[in-house]
This record gives C-alpha cells, structure tokens and sequence, in this order.
C-alpha cells in the first residue's frame, strides 16, 4: 500500500514500496493527483511492466537530440534530419520524456499542419521523435513504458506523384541538356536508380561481362531501403550509355558520373536542361504552327524518371513485381506501387 503524505503547505508526496523494486516517491501538488500516481506505479508492478520512471524523468527530449546529433546524424543520409530535429527541438525540447504524451505530440502535429506544413513533413518529424524515444529505450538505457507517438495517427499523404514523361518530353530533354546531362538522364531511365545512388556508382561496380552494376549507396553508406547493395541488370541500352562513358575523360575519384559531387549540385544542371528543353520545344511548335501540349517540360523532376523507369519495367512485360522490386530496391509492394504508374491506354491496348 502506498504511502501518501503532506509536505508542507501545499504539496503531497507519494512513496511506493514493493519487494523487488527500488523505492518510488514522487511529491504532487494536491492528494488526488498522489493517490493516482501512486495507484498506477502499483499496477505497474503487478502487472509486471513496471519501468522506473526516475531517468525518463530527469532526461529532456533536449538531451536525447543533442547525442542523436553526436553519435547517429553523421551516419544518416537524408536531407530531413538536421531540419526536423531543430523542428523537435523548438516545440518539444524543454519537455521530459516522461512528459511526453498521444495528446502532446498530437498537439504537436496539428500546430505543424495548421502552420501549413505537408503531411510528408508533418509525417517525417513525427516519425523521427519515434525513433528517438525507441532509440532511448533500447539503447541508451532511457526507456518509456510505451512510446507515445505510437498511439499518434499520422497525416495522410496527398501529395503522391504520378508524373510521367508526356511524348517527346524525352527527347528534347536530353537533346538540349548537354551530353553528360543527356548520358546520366538515359541511364536512370534504364536502370531505375535514385540520383544519388547513379552519382555514387564507381567503375569497380560496373561489371559489363555479366551485364550488372552493383548500387551501394552514397558514400558506401548502403542504399536508402537499407540494403549494403543492390544488383541492377543492364539493359543493351545502358551498356550503350557505359562505351559512350568510356570514351570520355574520367574523373579522379572513380565514379561514373563525377561531374556533379552530389545530389544537390546537379540540381542547377537539371533546371537549365529543363529550361533549353522546353524553349527549343516552343520554337519548334511555332515553326510548325503546333499548339504546344500544356506542362511540357514543367514541374517535371529527376527522381520523376525513377517513377518513369519502374513503370516501363512493368510495361515491357519481362519482370514480374517481385523482379522489379529486385530492380528498384523497394522493400514491399505497396512502395513500388506507388512508383508504377501505368497508362490506361496502354493496359487498354492488352484487352483487344
């Protein structure tokens, strides 16, 4: 039975005592608020459960990002992290773990999407300050009785692309890019790649004998489904984009495409090509008195031919789902469908 006494004017203490656990005492501003802390610490430990509160309560979310950011941020890959832990930080930094409800990260999450924030966003920080208090508990010795965003839903995500290229897109695209532009463009339409993992291959990946290179991800760091590598087939037309690669100059560094060093320096490349693509394609129109298709050209992105490549896989008719996924390195279905996008014609053009 629980002890519950008064300390002073206007605090109540309550003190937890059972065989096989450290004694638990914790002072309440009023009697009711003791008695039911003190209730639920009982049931805890008869139940079983009982997880002792004192170091989830003496460490701030705060200190749980400041040694996510030391010993696991310099591992990640994602462009998300740093801005979402500064998001976690500002709202919810000063708050204990114990202190850390369903009805505050709730709050959390409305606030965030009132702002105008997107559910992909909204979705990534939530997620994140899972894994913190996961991590906590499993690893740092910091531990929850349950993890609270776990009883959180999540924002549903409108804003899934189906972007792909309309005719002719293609061809004035690599036409006025530029060869290396040309060269990188055609080859993740061949291969399904994400940009950073086309940008990180290196010749020793490339093995032409068994028409394969091995994707392992930016910095060897894996890919970003988690695998150390994956092994993508080539194509006759992505061995022809390798012996135009070879007969230029290489790089230093031994990567394949080592014109741009990330992700983020080709991205100025990509919306010049865009740009020289869609106004050679205006001239053209003009000359030959053709109304030019609404959205050439526009709002189109490179990890749109991701999309595009994995649904030409599908559209030829050679791979089955799970061989695609082999392909695209997507760990379920339900991802890679997400990045198919059939056309009805074509799935039409099969029923006659």
């Amino acid at each position: 039975m629980a002890t519950i006494r008064k300390r002073g004017e206007l605090q109540w203490q309550a003190i937890v005592k059972r065989k096989g656990h450290p004694l638990q005492s914790k002072t309440w501003n009023t009697r009711k608020e003791a008695e039911a802390w003190a209730r639920q610490i009982e049931s805890e430990m008869d139940r079983g459960v009982f997880v002792s509160r004192a170091e989830v309560e003496r460490t701030t979310l705060h200190d749980l990002i400041e040694r996510y950011r030391v010993e696991v941020l310099p591992s990640k890959r994602g462009k998300h992290f740093s801005p979402a832990l500064r998001v976690l930080e500002e709202h919810l930094g000063k708050y204990s773990l114990a202190a850390l409800s369903p009805k505050l990260v709730a709050g959390f999450r409305d606030k965030r999407t009132k702002a105008g924030l997107s559910a992909s966003t909204v979705k990534k920080e939530i997620n994140l300050l899972s894994k913190l208090i996961d991590l906590a508990g499993k690893e740092w010795g910091v531990a929850l009785p349950a993890n609270p965003c776990a009883m959180v839903s999540r924002p549903a995500e409108k804003n899934a692309r189906d972007r792909r290229l309309q005719p002719d897109e293609e061809r004035y695209l690599l036409a006025a890019g530029g060869p290396h532009t040309a060269l990188l463009a055609r080859f993740a339409l061949e291969t399904a790649a994400r940009l950073g993992e086309l940008l990180a291959v290196r010749w020793p990946d490339v093995d032409t004998t068994k028409r394969v290179i091995k994707i392992r991800g930016i910095d060897e760091r894996g890919t970003k489904s988690g695998d150390a590598f994956r092994d993508v087939p080539l194509s006759p037309a992505a061995l022809a984009v390798l012996d135009e690669l070879k007969k230029l100059p290489r790089g230093i560094d031994g990567r394949l495409f080592f014109w741009w060093k990330a992700s983020d320096s080709f991205n100025k490349t990509w919306v010049r090509a865009l740009s020289a693509g869609r106004e050679r394609y205006l001239v053209d129109c003009e000359k030959a008195g053709k109304k030019p298709a609404a959205g050439f050209l526009e709002d189109l992105r490179f990890h749109d031919l991701r999309h595009e490549a994995t649904s030409r896989l599908f559209e030829k008719g050679v791979f089955d789902s799970m061989e695609v996924a082999s392909i695209t390195g997507h760990k379920t279905l339900q991802m890679l469908k997400r990045y198919t996008h059939l056309r009805a014609e074509d799935l039409a053009k099969k029923l006659w």
